[in-house]
């Protein structure tokens, strides 16, 4: 898997692709973990693109599968702007894309030689459908803020932060994003400390340090949202392959 962020005009919409490749002989990945973001899968042997939206729990397995071809994950913005559909419908589901425009866009990745030309090819795509999203700017810029780290920072201190009630971020986050703040802040902890599992000579105690209060309630977390054991989820995060482009 070769992963790349969004060049910065496209940033809005999306948080960044990655292009991916799994050997004939393996079963391919059928699950997604937790996310905040919704993610467009375009496989390009002939599976159908799926689209899946946030969630706060790994989805079933089977739901997703993919061999060779793009992740595009997309912010609410984006979800909107790009593809017309609010992000709040696909909380926790995914959908398969079929249609005339989503199998050009997979010939063309199939046919370009390079990670780099796959990439070349999104960002041309994305960039000629990027709309102004209609979705409320307060509301992203709290999501957005959510996904990075803070000390103490919580819903209700967010709120007075931006001067709104705790209530107005809970609406606007279930009309925009589809997850309650709380969720959303909970997943976001959950992928950084994801992100620490991935790298070599990962511990757990420095995933534990991601703002959990102790190993145990890594443990609690993890479990809830996976069905996995942190070592479980360690040996997973850790079996890949990361390519240098």
């Amino acid at each position: 898997m070769v992963a790349r962020t969004a060049p910065p005009h496209l940033r809005p919409y999306v948080l960044g692709w990655a292009s991916h490749r799994v050997s004939a002989t393996a079963p391919p990945p059928s699950r997604m973990l937790p996310l905040n973001a919704a993610t467009l899968i375009i496989d390009c042997t002939g599976l159908p693109a799926v689209l899946t939206g946030p969630r706060s729990v790994a989805s079933p397995a089977g739901e997703v599968g993919w061999y060779d071809g793009v992740a595009v994950g997309l912010t609410p913005a984006g979800m909107s702007a790009l593809l017309g559909t609010p992000m709040r419908d696909l909380a926790d589901t995914a959908v398969r894309l079929e249609g005339a425009r989503v199998k050009e866009l997979a010939e063309r990745l199939a046919a370009a030689p390079s990670w780099q030309g796959r990439f070349a090819v999104l960002e041309e795509v994305l960039t000629a459908r990027a709309r102004p999203a209609d979705d409320d700017a307060l509301i992203m810029y709290a999501w957005r803020r959510l996904q990075a780290p803070a000390e103490g920072l919580t819903v209700t201190s967010l709120a007075a932060e931006l001067g709104v009630s705790r209530r107005y971020l809970e609406l606007g986050f279930r009309r925009v994003v589809g997850l309650s703040p709380k969720t959303v802040a909970r997943v976001a902890r959950f992928q950084r400390a994801m992100e620490v599992l991935r790298r070599p000579g990962a511990t757990l105690s420095a995933a534990v340090a991601c703002g959990y209060a102790d190993q145990s309630h890594l443990s609690r977390e993890v479990r809830g949202m996976t069905a996995l054991t942190p070592k479980q989820l360690f040996a997973l995060v850790q079996d890949v392959d990361r390519l240098s482009a």
